[in-house]
């Protein structure tokens, strides 16, 4: 005859934990039978940076305020191949700290794998490299500027 347990398996508390750990989640559950274990910890400290603050309009806005007619050529001659997208939904830093110096400016050459910018999405900090070697001819988002998935960051031609 089968016993029926009586207790919590530890065990199984361990294997969701290692679980969380080795996959960066924040918070498991498992549901079994009668049996439900939720095993959540809280995120690392670490990923927050501070807000930061726009001091001056990046080369976008001037664009912006251009008349309709003369914004259209520009993006109809920027080069799809040539511009780095957005990976994820987030906000974009363009320098490593509030007051640091930026990671690429107009004109600097980079070096494929060269960190260009930072997208913060969910409390994390993902840098975003440079998918090849070349010169930044423009920079298509201000710093702390909310991005979408797919959206035109920079010009490395």
């Amino acid at each position: 005859m089968a016993e029926k347990k009586t207790g919590i398996d530890q065990a199984l508390i361990r294997d969701l934990a290692n679980i969380l750990k080795e996959t960066d989640l924040t918070e498991i559950e498992v549901e079994q039978d009668a049996l439900r274990i939720r095993v959540s910890r809280a995120a690392p400290a670490a990923m927050h940076m501070p807000a930061y603050s726009v001091a001056a309009p990046a080369p976008v806005a001037t664009v912006a305020a251009a008349p309709a007619e003369a914004a259209v050529p520009a993006v109809a001659a920027r080069d799809p191949k040539n511009t780095v997208t957005s990976p994820m939904v987030g906000t974009t830093y363009l320098s490593p700290a509030p007051g640091a110096r930026a990671f690429v400016e107009v004109g600097q050459m980079v070096k494929e794998g060269q960190t260009i910018l930072i997208i913060e999405a969910m409390k994390t900090m993902n840098q975003i490299p440079a998918p090849r070697s070349g010169k930044v001819t423009e920079i298509l988002v201000t710093d702390a500027q909310p991005v979408e998935f797919g959206e035109a960051l920079i010009v490395i031609e």
